[in-house]
């Protein structure tokens, strides 16, 4: 699977454009990457849009990015209501209102994303959010844990609206069951041939949370 990765930075989310028989992008950042996705693929390539959860700083960009292209939106079921009618509170931490998104396909866990030579898994994860979902391609044990987990052991918030200290655990536990080699966050470092290592150090920190 070949991942071109256009990481964040202050509260920007990192942005993942997988390039496989169909062309997926997972998160799309408050949109400051649209020109650099469009420069790197062209609108009429990208198939589908797929996020990780309903925050503004992973989803702001997707309204202006699908009215230009032909991309089908993704995102958990939990997620969509509050995408759909624009609702999301975070959008004010940017001086920013949440657009509304319409969703084409409402994900449940254990469902799967084809794209061809690539299957990615949706993996139902609250905790950061009653949306929050991960994406696993089995093929090659990568793991996009948007605001799940982070390199280096690192948890999500659930101090915001939504969010669930206890549902982040189960989480948590939830994905140290896979075989993990890449690591994809939706902030920070990505962690390429080692994940395995950062998702028990995530384990660890529970104790702390």
């Amino acid at each position: 699977m070949e991942v071109k990765r256009f990481l964040g930075f202050a509260f920007e989310s990192n942005v993942y454009l997988i390039k496989a028989d169909k062309i997926a992008i997972i998160d799309t950042g408050t949109g400051f990457y649209s020109d650099s996705l469009i420069k790197e693929i062209g609108t009429e390539n990208i198939d589908y849009i797929i996020l990780t959860h309903e925050h503004f700083d992973h989803c702001g960009g997707v309204k202006a990015l699908k009215e230009i292209s032909n991309a089908k939106v993704m995102a958990h079921k939990n997620a969509s209501e509050t995408l759909e009618k624009g609702l999301d509170w975070s959008a004010s931490l940017f001086n920013a209102v949440q657009p509304k998104i319409s969703i084409d396909r409402k994900l449940d866990d254990s469902d799967t994303i084809d794209l061809g030579n690539v299957i990615l898994k949706v993996i139902y994860t609250p905790g950061h959010s009653k949306g929050s979902m991960c994406l696993y391609d089995e093929g090659s044990k990568s793991l996009f844990s948007g605001d799940t987990i982070f390199a280096y052991g690192g948890l999500g918030r659930t101090d915001f609206f939504g969010g669930n200290r206890e549902e982040l655990k189960k989480s948590v536990r939830k994905l140290a069951s896979l075989q993990v080699n890449n690591l994809y966050p939706g902030h920070g470092e990505f962690i390429l041939n080692n994940g395995q290592s950062h998702i028990e150090m995530a384990l660890k920190n529970l104790y702390w949370l």
